[in-house]
């Protein structure tokens, strides 16, 4: 993975703004307006600025409720900080207004000791309005797992088979909780976006974010997708960022907790939390939560939740996460496990229980989904970074030389006072 910024071919922001180029406007819409799911154009750009905070328009959901309390605080305290300025990771001056435009922001939400200093909008989304978090998902159902191994409901040392015994014939078969948790598994599955041909559209297509083509003849939903995994290599050797791990992962909560992945979102995390909106789940055609990428929220509670890793699992006025649980998390994996997988832009960092650890000076861990969705925590600067974006190319390669440099002169900035 090269540091690279935006392509130079990718148009701006502001003339791929999904409000001005009127998608899905009108009754109906003119058909060169019409983004739908079944021919694949949701997934095109610019379409896919529209498509990623209106994913209930174009798949089955199932929701995530917040509960009947009111919803938690979020004193503000606002501070414009548009012009902090950085460096890119390829030498380019920029100001933290211009990284928004750059990475195609759709909103961000920064928290500074609880206090919310800096929301902003584009686009389609709007704060009531849930966007697509795509692999943020996986560390929610990360942390749901850290839950119920406190609980004593799942052993991280046991064997996957143990909880869900269906894959004993798979890639699982012999492989343990915490391996899948840290995505340590060997599989020959692989994760390439740009590659129609790679196993990570058949996930596509099993879990409900892909047409089926009339020849296809695969599996149409994710526990059948997930049974016919293939092993390679060995178990626990080295880090290798494959979606299909969370989703086991997410089996083995459903099987542990005999709850659906929205119902024990929404009674461990969503409800105590005073979440201000119901979340939701894209699902498969037998209604199956997609656990690894799935999730809808406003930029809003994702900063709660957030907020919530920062202060060691606590928020409105409640322990909601085991502090262990968070620290486990903080303190990362092994960086010599995560070395191999090459990511350029992530020096030194660690994967642990479906989060990405900087192991920085500051020791800023983050939630990642592909075209830019985010939660950076970063520790030291009591600071937390929401983010939801719909950039042109969906790996993070593309976001973190322009992001990371800003988040990290925003952190230094208000730790100066500024």
């Amino acid at each position: 993975m090269s540091v690279a910024s935006t392509p130079a071919q990718s148009p701006a922001a502001t003339s791929t703004d999904p409000e001005t180029l009127g998608w899905m406007r009108g009754f109906p819409p003119a058909p060169d307006r019409l983004i739908t799911f079944h021919d694949g154009s949701f997934r095109n750009f610019p379409e896919l600025r529209w498509a990623w905070s209106n994913i209930r328009q174009l798949v089955p959901t199932m929701n995530v409720w917040r509960g009947a309390g009111p919803a938690s605080s979020l004193p503000r305290e606002d501070h414009d900080i548009g012009a902090i300025a950085s460096t890119t990771m390829d030498g380019r001056p920029m100001t933290f207004a211009k990284m928004l435009e750059e990475t195609y922001a759709d909103g961000i939400a920064v928290l500074h000791r609880g206090r919310l200093i800096y929301e902003r909008y584009f686009g389609a989304l709007k704060p009531h309005k849930p966007h697509i978090g795509m692999s943020v998902t996986k560390s929610f159902t990360g942390v749901l797992a850290g839950i119920l191994v406190v609980e004593g409901k799942i052993d991280p040392q046991a064997p996957v088979t143990d909880y869900v015994p269906e894959l004993k014939r798979s890639g699982f078969g012999d492989a343990r909780v915490h391996e899948v948790m840290d995505m340590t598994t060997g599989l020959a599955y692989t994760e390439i976006y740009t590659d129609k041909n790679s196993d990570v559209w058949g996930l596509r297509r099993a879990n409900g974010m892909a047409p089926i083509p009339p020849d296809y003849d695969g599996p149409t939903n994710i526990f059948d997708f997930l049974i016919a995994q293939a092993k390679q290599g060995e178990h626990g050797k080295a880090f290798a960022y494959k979606t299909v791990n969370t989703d086991v992962l997410a089996w083995i909560c459903r099987r542990a907790s005999n709850m659906t992945l929205s119902e024990l979102l929404s009674e461990r995390i969503w409800q105590p939390m005073g979440a201000e909106e119901d979340a939701y789940y894209h699902v498969d055609r037998i209604g199956t939560e997609s656990g690894g990428g799935g999730l809808s929220t406003t930029l809003r509670d994702l900063a709660r939740f957030g907020e919530t890793m920062r202060n060691h699992g606590r928020f409105n006025g409640r322990q909601i996460v085991a502090s262990q649980v968070v620290e486990d998390i903080a303190g990362g994996g092994d960086p010599e496990k995560f070395k191999p997988a090459g990511y350029t832009t992530l020096p030194g960092a660690s994967y642990r229980n479906q989060w990405w650890v900087t192991h920085n000076e500051h020791g800023a861990y983050m939630a990642r989904g592909v075209y830019g969705q985010g939660i950076y925590v970063d520790p030291k600067a009591e600071m937390v970074i929401a983010r939801y974006a719909s950039h042109p190319v969906a790996g993070n390669a593309a976001n973190d030389p322009v992001t990371l440099p800003a988040y990290m002169a925003l952190a230094k900035s208000l730790m100066a006072g500024g």
